[in-house]
């Protein structure tokens, strides 16, 4: 079962057994980020993706510049939380494929609100090999327009489903980015950008390997 297959039943699995209040409650949120047109103006192909400094797992800084070396594309992926079921499959298949995209020259990181001790326990509950940086406030997400505060009619919900965003992101901060991932030339040019509002879908990984494939 690839990505797009486990994502559509773990979305058909949860919508079974969810109360329908619950669903209802989920619809108004993502109606309401549909509205708020995020990611609309966010950065896209061709154009650069900014310089970054980030703390990993352990909290050592990581740049572009340094994931960047001696490789010919980097493929950013950005994700909501441990917490999240759908960010876990994400990241799994990503390592799954992570040898196909060294062979082909592609580095390979993961971006987070969570802080780093949160996103180490992500790493290691998901066999990680590959860097997992923390945005801290959200700041990276929202400087390239892909960042959110989670609705209010959520933050019951997701308490009620033992999901405490502040406790993994600090500081009472309910800012969320949307799924995205992008794939950045040796020049930091953007060369294929996948932006969703909708966090239950995510990038299929074959058309992120054609691309780099060409």
């Amino acid at each position: 079962m690839n990505l797009t297959e486990e994502l559509r039943k773990a979305s058909k699995g949860f919508k079974e057994k969810a109360p329908q209040e619950v669903k209802n409650e989920m619809l108004k949120a993502h109606e309401e980020i549909v509205a708020k047109k995020i990611g609309n103006e966010s950065i896209a192909v061709n154009d650069i993706f900014p310089d970054f400094e980030l703390s990993n797992q352990t909290n050592k800084k990581i740049t572009l510049t340094q994931l960047l070396k001696e490789k010919k594309f980097l493929i950013i992926s950005f994700y909501r939380g441990g917490w999240c079921p759908y960010c876990n499959l994400e990241l799994r298949a990503l390592q799954e494929k992570k040898s196909e995209f060294d062979s082909l020259g592609a580095g390979l990181v993961a971006i987070t609100p969570e802080k780093p001790d949160q996103s180490l326990s992500t790493s290691e509950k998901n066999n990680l090999s590959f860097e997992v940086l923390s945005d801290d406030q959200s700041e990276l997400a929202q400087k390239i327009g892909i960042s959110f505060e989670l609705p209010e009619n959520l933050k019951p919900i997701y308490e009620k489903f033992g999901i405490d965003i502040p406790k993994h992101n600090g500081e009472n901060n309910f800012t969320l980015p949307i799924p995205a991932t992008f794939l950045v030339g040796t020049d930091k040019k953007i060369l294929y950008a996948f932006k969703e509002l909708d966090y239950t879908l995510r990038l299929d990984l074959e058309e992120i390997i054609k691309k780099i494939s060409n």
